[in-house]
């Protein structure tokens, strides 16, 4: 009755003998490590810029009356410009006291600030001077932050992580030949990836002026992989 119940008991741990001896030759089989880069540049199809309006009053209410009337005349002029359905929202707004700081004496309220910030995003690249020029009469002090981008950058980068683990792949190759040996399978791969663009700092332009210059330029996206690939 003895033999079938140690039977029981050794097909198991001989099974977990086997287990554990293939476990660690996977663990100890070579690989080799290898990064790769993939850059795509390619024209954006849309302007974002940051257009607002700041007033100054004796009062938080006097502030706030001036920045009001002031910021319905640049989203009026802006929506003449870029159509009834014009792409523009309020990232912004504040109303925050100004004190005087005398040399050994205490704060003095002096008055109040209000700033109203709106961001205005438009696919027509051509508008982006008449854009801030038409702000900037219509009595916005704040035009900055003015970028070109992608409504959608997934295809670019999809191409430029495709450029980035060929480039990988063949330094692995290239490494695995120094070696005398050849590449198997991939057993781990890991990417990272980014959209750089133009970022640009504009201020607004006095009456009379010359038109604002603005030159939309190329999107670089780019991504990056790291790949370990076993040696044969």
């Amino acid at each position: 009755m003895g033999t079938p119940h140690m039977m029981r008991y050794l097909l198991p741990l001989g099974l977990l003998a086997f287990l554990g001896t293939s476990a660690q030759a996977q663990v100890m089989r070579p690989i080799v490590r290898a990064s790769g880069t993939g850059v795509v540049s390619i024209k954006p199809d849309t302007l974002k810029i940051s257009v607002g309006v700041t007033t100054q009053g004796n009062t938080a209410q006097e502030a706030t009356d001036k920045n009001a009337t002031i910021a319905t005349a640049v989203l009026a002029q802006l929506r003449s410009l870029l159509g009834a359905t014009a792409d523009i929202k309020t990232v912004s707004y504040s109303v925050s006291p100004v004190y005087r700081n005398p040399v050994g004496g205490a704060p003095v309220l002096t008055g109040y600030t209000a700033t109203n910030i709106f961001l205005v995003s438009t696919m027509d690249l051509s508008i982006g001077g008449r854009l801030i020029d038409t702000a900037a009469k219509a009595g916005a002090n704040v035009i900055q932050g003015l970028s070109f981008t992608l409504k959608d950058s997934d295809p670019a980068r999809q191409q430029a992580l495709t450029l980035a683990v060929q480039q990988a792949r063949a330094h692995a190759v290239a490494m695995a030949a120094g070696l005398g040996k050849g590449v198997g399978d991939v057993s781990l791969i890991s990417e990272s990836s980014s959209v750089v663009g133009v970022l640009t700092n504009v201020m607004a332009l006095g009456a009379g002026a010359p038109a604002t210059p603005v030159e939309t330029g190329h999107l670089e996206v780019s991504a990056s992989v790291v790949i370990e690939i076993a040696l044969q």
